[in-house]
């Protein structure tokens, strides 16, 4: 892969990076000042899962011009995949405790667990891609989202639940309460995305989306690199299903609804189909916004009159006028399909004064002429 950046760029992953290490040093302060049960945490830990996913559904939808809705099904694989192979052989009985201990009797680390979470989803898209990644537009996405909706429903059945406890919880996995470890995960996950996408592939990958003919024609295999893009996404997305089940702790094939993969795909578009930071940004706001500063409209003492204006729910009602705003406003996303560039901020700020100036030095000169 030819991963040469220029100068530019360059200076901006290394500002970026610093920042990042600065973000991570103040929330190892935060962890030791504010109280663990601070919503800020909860913000900050589920924030970072959803970036991981947002950014590899972008990587499928706003890079490579796929529109898939499956994120669900690759989540609840990756899920499903750490919880199995990480429950302590002891307390399997207990877990599977209607299955005679399940099937599987041994453990492994944490981490060989997250890459295999992301391998057992990478495989499954390998092979739903070879029949689905022929459609195109919205039939690939609904044949996605029926690949999710039944990958649900096998896993609630009882004729496996030796492996995957059909309807009952998968529980007593190992987990983490701190930001950190989400963090670490998640940054390093997307770095590799922001890698790739910056590669020769990356730039096949773009050269699909804006056209397949062309891209065909210029010797870019249109099979082979959607279905490499469509398992590379998966993987990710693998992994940040296992960041979720450590996040809640519990894990059931039911919450993996396609309700979820909307949110995704609303995080997407809210942040910019094809950019990565617009990606991040949006995530972290929108799990802010659903999760913690709109909280207090549920609350119903809040009401002034006999009117029940402020009652539970109300606040997924405001939430989805928020939405709505963003959308009607910003048509193309917070950040379009443009990257955050600390190099361009600079130019701006700088081409900002020096208009000023240009303008306060014409205004001199007008005002000698007058006199």
């Amino acid at each position: 892969m030819n991963l040469k950046l220029d100068s530019k760029k360059q200076k901006d992953y290394i500002i970026g990076f610093g920042l990042l290490a600065l973000l991570l040093i103040v929330i190892t302060v935060l962890e030791h000042v504010l109280p663990k049960t601070s919503m800020i945490f909860t913000v900050l830990k589920k924030g970072a899962i959803y970036a991981l996913v947002a950014v590899s559904m972008n990587l499928l939808n706003g890079f490579t011009g796929l529109f898939s809705l499956g994120q669900a099904g690759f989540m609840l694989l990756g899920a499903y995949t750490y919880a199995i192979f990480t429950i302590p052989v002891a307390i399997r009985p207990q877990v599977y405790q209607y299955f005679d201990g399940g099937l599987i009797q041994f453990t492994v680390p944490v981490v060989v667990a997250l890459i295999m979470a992301g391998l057992v989803a990478a495989i499954f898209a390998y092979l739903i891609g070879l029949p689905v990644l022929h459609l195109k537009s919205d039939y690939l996405a609904i044949a996605t989202l029926g690949f999710a909706e039944i990958l649900r429903a096998i896993f609630q059945w009882d004729k496996i639940g030796v492996i995957t406890n059909g309807s009952n919880l998968l529980k007593k996995y190992p987990v983490f309460k701190s930001c950190l470890f989400y963090f670490a995960v998640a940054i390093i996950c997307i770095a590799l995305i922001v890698l790739l996408i910056n590669s020769t592939y990356g730039r096949a990958f773009k050269a699909i989306r804006d056209d397949e003919i062309a891209a065909e024609a210029m010797g870019i295999n249109l099979a082979k690199h959607k279905q490499l893009a469509f398992v590379i996404s998966s993987f990710f997305a693998g992994i940040s299903g296992a960041l979720l089940a450590i996040f809640q702790t519990t894990i059931q094939a039911k919450q993996f609804t396609s309700a979820m993969t909307y949110e995704i795909l609303l995080i997407v578009v809210i942040g910019g189909i094809g950019s990565i930071t617009g990606s991040c940004i949006s995530s972290f706001l929108f799990i802010a916004c659903s999760e913690w500063w709109l909280r207090f409209l549920d609350d119903s003492n809040l009401n002034f009159s006999t009117i029940q204006i402020f009652r539970p729910g109300f606040r997924k009602v405001v939430f989805a006028i928020v939405i709505m705003a963003i959308v009607l406003f910003y048509q193309k996303g917070i950040m379009g399909d443009k990257e955050f560039s600390f190099s361009r901020l600079a130019a701006r700020i700088k081409n900002m004064f020096s208009k000023k100036k240009t303008v306060s030095a014409k205004d001199s000169v007008s005002k000698e002429a007058l006199k």
